[in-house]
Order: C-alpha cells, then structure tokens, then sequence
C-alpha cells in the first residue's frame, strides 16, 4: 500500500503535468496552419483542464487540501473552460 506520502507526491506530479497541458496545447493548437487543428488541440486542453478539476477534488477528498481553498480555483477553472469552449465554438461555426 502506497504511503500517503508517495501518494501526495503521485498526486502532485498528474496535477502539474495536467496544469501544465491547457496552456501548452492551445499554444501548440495557435501554432498549426489548420482550424480543424487548432480545434482538436483545444478540445485536448479542456480534457487536461476537467483532469486537473478531478485531481484536485481527488486531494480535498483525501484530505491534502481544504475545500475552502478549492473554491477560487474551481471558479478560474470553470471561467477558462467557458473561454475555450467559445474558441471552439467559434472555430467550428466559421
């Protein structure tokens, strides 16, 4: 059985690594010469953004973070999908 040390740590290393996908996929996405894409690679951040949404409920629920703390962040992550999703949105109705 995983220490809940190790388990924080395994956490924390998905969290990051997710974080880190939203903005380098809509970079990458601006990057190709095609809106079909750039599509595909916004919907690929949106998946990351709604894994590091999962993550963080996964660590209140364990108890690594205070769910008061989680709130803000919930609300910036929530304000980012509704910005991606009109990109996408628009991409796919031009």
């Amino acid at each position: 059985m995983k220490s809940q040390k190790n388990e924080k740590f395994g956490l924390r290393s998905q969290l990051t690594r997710a974080a880190v996908s939203i903005p380098s996929n809509i970079a990458e996405g601006c990057s190709r010469n095609s809106e079909i894409e750039f599509k595909r690679f916004l919907e690929i951040a949106i998946g990351s953004l709604f894994e590091v949404e999962t993550q963080l409920t996964i660590s209140q629920e364990l108890g690594f973070i205070e769910s008061e703390n989680l709130k803000p962040i919930f609300e910036l992550l929530d304000k980012e999908a509704k910005m991606i999703n009109s990109l996408i949105n628009k991409i796919k109705y031009s």
